[in-house]
């Protein structure tokens, strides 16, 4: 289905997510700013969203997903006038305590992506006709445990894979990588193959919504990515705090009204997205994914460490033939490169991180507080933390 969609839009074939992991790439997807601006050290919202510019402006907004990191419990419901995060907990304990069983029973850690295309489309159908609207759907189908539904779960793989153990091999790639097999490492790839063929039916059964209703001649569709997923190429899985391309070169296809298609190769980032919106209010933007020159560009990415890295902060600068990346080392301020022996590149990248540098020092990394209910808080974190250790997060 995407396939036929590339095919009537702008294809960017050297497009890069700003972040390797969805703590600070859907910030950045959402907010157009580095990840250093877009969070506080706690990864709340620091920064006005998309959402926020377009509802001031007079479009009907909203989000669905069920991604616990960017919930509304981090902020992410501003600007949003309609934001369904899946979290039960905080909205009605009764239901949500039943869902919950529901979920546990059925193994359900996210919500599917025809759950996200029914409640989307459900609020398309109730907006007043010809006002202007933003949606956000977010899916997760793609990401671990890598379960996927029905007649997908054999698509590939020779047999049928519990819940369970899809669970455990997962959580075995993130803590041990090198105790995986050669054929564990194909019946990992092979189930996230069919989980892309599952979420790819259903984008194109979404696309075919909007056509349905005359929407998708007269919008502008961008189709991304956050992250990709490692499969033990630079010794790791799923998608930690690196900048490699296995987990950073993402898809990128913006459709015009009119359906005109044209390949890109100019290198494009996930930041520029935010700027093209924007830009059709008026605010014209230095890069436009609308109008992309044909030409060679830098592009940046970052990532925070954590845990026994937590001191370090990862770059990467991106040309349409080159990379190079580096670490700082927040207690010594020193700085590696780990990739690309180009001097003009290496400098490039040092001053760009001396930028960065100067702009964490100055936010002092601190996200804005919310006030709400403790016991409804309290719920929803609650909640949140039986989901990421469902999704292998802890």
């Amino acid at each position: 289905m995407l396939d036929a969609f590339a095919d009537e839009s702008l294809r960017f074939t050297n497009a890069y997510s700003a972040s390797s992991h969805t703590r600070e790439a859907v910030p950045a997807l959402l907010t157009g700013e580095f990840p250093d601006i877009a969070i506080g050290s706690d990864y709340r919202l620091a920064s006005d969203t998309v959402a926020s510019t377009l509802s001031e402006a007079g479009y009907a907004t909203a989000g669905f997903h069920s991604n616990p990191f960017v919930s509304r419990a981090y902020g992410f419901d501003r600007g949003f006038d309609t934001f369904d995060d899946d979290l039960h907990l905080g909205q009605h304990k009764l239901i949500a305590l039943a869902q919950r069983a529901l979920d546990k029973l059925r193994n359900r850690h996210y919500a599917r992506a025809d759950e996200i295309n029914e409640r989307s489309l459900a609020w398309l159908d109730a907006q007043t006709v010809d006002e202007p609207f933003f949606l956000w759907n977010h899916y997760m189908d793609t990401h671990g445990p890598y379960e996927p539904p029905g007649e997908y779960a054999t698509l590939y793989a020779d047999r049928e894979v519990s819940g369970r153990e899809a669970q455990s091999l997962y959580q075995r790639a993130i803590d041990d990588p090198e105790s995986i097999t050669e054929s564990e490492r194909e019946l990992l790839i092979d189930l996230y193959d069919a989980e892309i063929r599952y979420n790819d039916e259903h984008l194109g059964a979404f696309l075919d919504a909007l056509r349905d209703r005359l929407l998708l001649d007269e919008s502008i569709v961008i189709v991304s990515a956050d992250h990709g997923d490692a499969f033990g190429e630079h010794g790791y899985y799923e998608h930690p705090r690196y900048l490699h391309d296995e987990i950073t070169h993402v898809p990128l296809f913006v459709r015009l009204p009119d359906g005109s298609s044209e390949t890109v190769e100019t290198p494009a980032s996930t930041l520029d997205i935010v700027a093209t919106i924007e830009g059709i209010l008026g605010d014209e933007p230095a890069f436009s994914l609308l109008q992309p020159p044909d030409e060679d560009r830098q592009v940046f990415s970052q990532a925070r460490g954590e845990d026994e890295h937590s001191h370090l902060r990862r770059y990467a600068l991106r040309t349409r033939e080159e990379t190079c990346f580096c670490e700082r080392d927040t207690d010594t301020g020193a700085i590696e490169h780990t990739a690309s022996t180009d001097p003009s590149l290496r400098s490039t990248l040092e001053a760009h991180v001396e930028e960065r540098v100067r702009v964490e020092n100055g936010t002092g990394g601190a996200g804005e507080e919310d006030g709400g209910d403790a016991d409804e808080d309290d719920a929803v974190g609650e909640e949140i933390e039986q989901r990421l250790d469902a999704l292998g997060y802890k």
